[in-house]
């Protein structure tokens, strides 16, 4: 088996998991977590001096390919073991291309930091430790990008299309909805861009989100 991904779906590994289960790809599976220091001992930092997960590993005729950062896995699995059939989640035009890779780092700049605010202080830290006030702000700031995400939707939707690159899902719509499904607990945005909760429920109510996510 020639793929190996480290990581634990409750993390952004989630992301090259989701990529390699939409994908049907024979992987294997090393669940790694970010807490207790798993990510620090001698074993794994030879993997990824960084610590951090998700780290891929591709055992391939040319040599050994690592790949460290989440987004980067996830782009590299469709890149590299997809195919560019027009059905799958792989690119195949160049503005498919252009379309992963800038929604993808746009997710990561513009979005990824206060969604994870909206996470931890909404749902996923102990009540008694929340500080709602950070979600409040963090919420507010998130309706800069989330402005322009719902207008590319709304023109997408002229074009007869309800994906960011053409009329399928693909690794633009998984990269981006990894993230923003930090904030489905948000009414506040939830309610005021229902265009880009449409979008949002139907790319992580497909069985490979729910899949990837429960791989522990």
């Amino acid at each position: 088996m020639s793929l190996k991904i480290y990581g634990i779906g409750a993390s952004r590994a989630a992301r090259p998991l989701w990529a390699a289960i939409e994908l049907q790809l024979a992987f294997e599976h090393v669940p790694v977590s970010y807490q207790g220091g798993a990510t620090r001992t001698t074993e794994f930092l030879a993997v990824n001096p960084n610590g951090h997960i998700p780290v891929l590993e591709d055992a391939r005729p040319e040599g050994k390919v690592t790949v460290w950062e989440s987004m980067a896995c996830a782009l590299y699995v469709a890149k590299v073991h997809g195919q560019p059939d027009g059905v799958s989640i792989t690119p195949v035009t160049a503005q498919e291309e252009a379309d992963a890779l800038r929604f993808s780092f746009w997710a990561v700049t513009e979005v990824e930091k206060d969604a994870l605010t909206v996470l931890m202080h909404r749902l996923a830290m102990p009540a008694d430790q929340r500080k709602p006030e950070l979600a409040d702000a963090a919420e507010l700031r998130l309706r800069v990008p989330l402005k322009v995400l719902d207008a590319h939707l709304q023109s997408q939707k002229k074009l007869g299309c309800d994906y960011l690159s053409g009329k399928r899902f693909t690794i633009a719509d998984l990269c981006v909805a990894s993230v923003l499904s930090w904030v489905k607990s948000s009414t506040l945005l939830m309610t005021e861009f229902p265009g880009v909760k449409a979008w949002l429920d139907s790319c992580v109510g497909r069985p490979a989100f729910t899949a990837s996510r429960k791989m522990g």
